[in-house]
């Protein structure tokens, strides 16, 4: 069964940095001009040995390596006592304008050989060079952003309510993220429900295919080392998750060819005729109508799905099934988009061709899914918000 550790995490101390001058989103949804101001915001931000840069002699992971050490030298960052595991909360505004949480507790999860434990990937991976984030590790012997899991647990949201202001809080993107360390007595608690049930990869699977490698290569299994990996584990319940989708944006085959393909495994119901714009009450039409909706410059249809095509697709996803539809077309280019904005500015600047709007997958279908042993098709979830690096950092060694 899963196995979450508590451990000593380094840690910054808000009496020396600002803490909302520190965090920073994960390194795989950084572009350079955000991570340029980022490092802008301050000489600690975590971006620096997240996704750092080259500088004299160094290389970029190297590089890391040293700041990481000058950081704890001038006492910025500052290692915990004893190990332990940690409440970690982020309060932000969701989709419909409600006030949400979402509570998790972040511990060394235990890597397992894959198809052989209880920590399962949710999804189906897209490949990916995967030696960036392995020559960090390797370098700097810290993990420095969380995996994010969700427990098939029960009553672990509950385990983790907790008296007191937290030791660290900060506010990015209009979250704010909040950090509680756990007491003893409570560690031993959660640890020990997190074992009853498997834990399932909703967020970081290159990160932890990064940690089952580094662990295989340095032949250790010690989960106070490489034998485990910096994970955020969170109970699989809708109170605490919103999970958007991921829309795809398509290229490389005309629209009317698109629309012919398409044709084949779905019967399209027109919506709007003429340049539409897509935002986020088009992705609630979607909701409401059950059905996910194609867009192009002349217009707009919902998509439902025939017989065949529901037979035909691996899971009752709007992914899986479009996915068949563009199974015989490898000259159309599928990119992704986690936002309606994202989708509208990429159809205007002609970026792509059009465009198919996603339904959000539901929390019970992701435990479906899960609690089967399957994988959904790649990109088919989004959650939000994002734990932020540098709210703690997990070293490897002492």
């Amino acid at each position: 069964m899963p196995a979450l550790e508590p451990f000593r995490a380094l840690r910054y101390d808000p009496a020396k940095v600002d803490p909302s001058t520190v965090v920073a989103p994960p390194y795989d949804v950084v572009g350079p001009a955000e991570r340029a101001a980022l490092a802008s915001s301050s000489p600690y931000n975590s971006i620096w040995v997240e996704l750092p840069q080259p500088t004299g002699d160094e290389d970029r992971y190297g590089t890391a390596a040293k700041l990481f050490r000058t950081w704890q030298e001038e006492g910025v960052l500052v290692r915990d006592a004893s190990p332990t595991l940690y409440r970690y909360r982020m309060t932000y505004t969701g989709r419909s304008g409600d006030r949400r949480h979402t509570t998790g507790v972040v511990g060394a999860l235990g890597v397992e050989t894959p198809g052989e434990g209880d920590v399962l990937p949710h999804e189906q991976t897209l490949p990916k060079a995967k030696s960036d984030r392995l020559d960090l590790l390797r370098a700097t012997k810290v993990n420095t952003s969380p995996i994010w899991g969700l427990s098939l647990a029960k009553g672990l949201t509950e385990l983790l309510e907790i008296d007191g202001p937290p030791v660290f809080s900060a506010t990015s993107e209009g979250v704010t993220h909040e950090l509680w360390v756990l007491p003893p007595e409570q560690v031993a608690q959660v640890s020990a429900l997190v074992a009853t049930a498997p834990v399932v990869i909703a967020d970081g699977h290159h990160r932890w295919e990064t940690a089952l490698n580094y662990s295989a290569e340095t032949g250790s299994k010690d989960h106070a080392g490489a034998g485990a990996a910096m994970a955020f584990v969170v109970e699989l319940v809708e109170e605490e998750l919103e999970v958007g989708p991921i829309h795809r944006l398509i290229s490389g085959i005309e629209p009317g060819g698109l629309l012919e393909a398409l044709g084949g495994a779905f019967e399209l119901e027109p919506i709007a005729s003429g340049r539409v714009e897509v935002n986020e009450a088009l992705v609630d039409q979607a909701v409401s109508a059950s059905a996910p909706i194609f867009v192009d410059a002349s217009g707009a249809w919902l998509m439902r799905a025939l017989p065949a095509t529901e037979k035909a697709a691996s899971e009752d996803l709007d992914s899986a099934r479009l996915a068949v539809a563009l199974k015989d077309h490898p000259e159309a280019k599928v990119r992704f988009a986690n936002s309606a904005a994202e989708v509208d500015a990429a159809l205007g600047a002609g970026d792509a061709t059009a465009a198919v709007l996603l339904r959000p997958v539901t929390v019970s279908q992701i435990a479906d899914v899960a609690h089967a042993r399957r994988r959904m098709p790649p990109k088919t979830t989004f959650f939000r918000p994002k734990p932020r690096t540098g709210m703690l950092f997990r070293p490897l060694e002492g």
